[in-house]
């Protein structure tokens, strides 16, 4: 009789526990979708039954008049914002009220990944911001440019060691593959000074790190929710989001190789070169405004990036900064230049008419390729423009409430306002608000003249964000786009791309990962243009 008693006593406790938690919302009139006890509404993707990019729209769909609507991640309620000019304010004008992401991993946890630019939390974030900013200029990445034509260089040798091997003059290429080892060999070079060439050694140590990175599987997701939503559980259960090895390689090879460069007075134009002038101090704010033809998807700098800072870094904060130039340029760039060329191969009169824009910029160039001469390609940042549009790599960025926030009534009927408490977690649904027939007409049609210099005056601010907005945004948007327009501009040129028998249509997101995948694979065929 005793268990009985006691057995009733913990499920009406539990009960009532989950009612309290998962009456947060309703009782101030907030839409949600129907919670599952402990689980929240994170269900689809614990079972891997939708990808994150699907739960999110259909959240962001369900509800249309709401200017924000509610969800639970696990017990952790989220609000996501779904109204314009209250994206505009949370970013932009009440920013200082919105300072801080999500933290990962806390510097007490992982003395690197704690302490990248991503990590970061209020006055150390802005100093760190200002320190790095001018490191990500136009001036500074043309400097790069013959870094990334050089990997472009390696993949078209590969490519055309396969085609003479070939009996039939193509190849199949999964392009996932293919983006990954360029972006690798990319960083690796332009951040670190290394010379990998992943396409002839896809297991070298770079690569294998990349794809430790990259593979966003079960286990990963449940530790990234985990340290989002129960820090305190996974700093008990000492979790780390990555291995020792990862942190430990870029450690050894940060550190050893500015002592080379000091000792033997080696100067690369690289991200460690820069790295090690930040740490310097001799790192000198450019005009941004000059940076006006990086693309039409690139990020403003905010005056926050714009101030002098002189605080005095440590070697964990070099280390930390390498590692986040690695961890975002590696997947987010491979992401988008996969879908890229997806798009492009189903889409042939849309890769025709880039091919035929190539060739003009052949003949009147004379055949010179640079920074300055990749920015005025028009049509080739109209179909980048679109790519990120229509896949933005990043599907939903987030932002902490650092003081009591007034959000305005969740919609026209409602009667009281929403305060968030300091703590409180909004999230800003990206991929969702690029795919709103409200803002773009036939939103899953794959269409470049979107963005055309006629159009994109009419595309609404605040509704357009690949890189995110506000001073938070991201600070390596003008490298990413570059890095992009020249593999598209070395394979568009020499090859045609187009489905074969593997080829996904219409192309489904996996749900077993919580990057952004086709099911099925990337798969595309390769051939010469004549």
């Amino acid at each position: 009789m005793l268990l009985y008693i006691w057995t009733a006593v913990l499920v009406i406790g539990v009960y009532l526990y989950f009612k309290r938690v998962y009456s947060r919302f309703s009782k101030h009139g907030i839409k949600h979708l129907k919670p599952v006890p402990l689980l929240g509404n994170m269900s689809p993707i614990i079972f891997r039954k939708k990808h994150f990019s699907y739960v999110i729209d259909d959240l962001y769909n369900k509800f249309p008049e709401e200017r924000f609507v509610g969800s639970y991640e696990f017990v952790k309620p989220i609000i996501f914002i779904r109204d314009i000019e209250l994206i505009k304010k949370i970013t932009v004008k009440d920013f200082e009220y919105f300072l801080d992401h999500r933290v990962a991993v806390k510097p007490e946890m992982d003395p690197y990944l704690g302490r990248t630019l991503i990590s970061l939390e209020g006055q150390e974030w802005k100093d760190m911001r200002s320190r790095l900013s001018p490191a990500f200029t136009s001036s500074k990445i043309k400097h790069m440019l013959p870094f990334i034509v050089e990997v472009g260089n390696q993949m078209v040798k590969s490519f055309e060691k396969h085609l003479k091997e070939s009996k039939n003059g193509y190849i199949d290429i999964e392009v996932k593959d293919l983006s990954t080892h360029y972006a690798n060999d990319v960083i690796a070079s332009s951040a670190f000074g290394l010379r990998v060439d992943s396409y002839s050694d896809p297991t070298n140590e770079f690569q294998r790190m990349g794809n430790m990175i990259s593979n966003f599987g079960f286990e990963t997701v449940l530790k990234f929710f985990g340290f989002a939503s129960v820090p305190f559980l996974m700093k008990l259960m000492k979790m780390n989001l990555f291995s020792a090895d990862l942190t430990n390689f870029f450690k050894h090879l940060v550190l050893s190789t500015m002592k080379d460069r000091e000792t033997h007075n080696i100067l690369r134009p690289d991200m460690i070169h820069l790295l090690m002038e930040a740490k310097k101090g001799r790192l000198v704010h450019e005009d941004f405004t000059k940076d006006a033809n990086a693309g039409f998807a690139t990020v403003e700098e905010s005056n926050v990036g714009k101030k002098q800072n002189n605080t005095a870094w440590t070697d964990e904060d070099l280390v930390a900064q390498a590692i986040i130039f690695f961890v975002a340029g590696f997947e987010t760039v491979s992401t988008a230049m996969t879908f890229l060329l997806y798009e492009l191969a189903l889409n042939p009169d849309v890769q025709d008419k880039l091919a035929e824009e190539l060739r003009e910029h052949e003949k009147s160039s004379g055949g010179k390729f640079d920074y300055n001469s990749i920015q005025t390609m028009v049509y080739l940042d109209m179909v980048v423009s679109e790519s990120l549009r229509l896949w933005p790599p990043v599907v939903a960025t987030d932002r902490i409430c650092t003081k009591d926030y007034n959000l305005g009534r969740t919609n026209d009927k409602a009667t009281q306002d929403y305060i968030i408490k300091k703590g409180g977690v909004i999230n800003i649904p990206v991929a969702a608000i690029h795919h709103d027939p409200k803002y773009y007409p036939n939103p899953k049609k794959f269409d470049p003249e979107r963005f055309s210099e006629e159009n994109k005056r009419t595309i609404q601010p605040f509704t357009y964000f690949p890189f995110g907005l506000g001073p938070r945004n991201c600070i390596g948007s003008r490298f990413a786009l570059c890095e992009v327009k020249v593999m598209v501009y070395q394979l568009v040129q020499r090859y045609e791309l187009m489905p074969c028998e593997k080829t996904t249509i219409p192309p489904v997101l996996a749900s077993d990962n919580l990057t952004m995948r086709i099911k099925g694979g990337h798969w595309l065929r390769l051939k010469p243009r004549v």
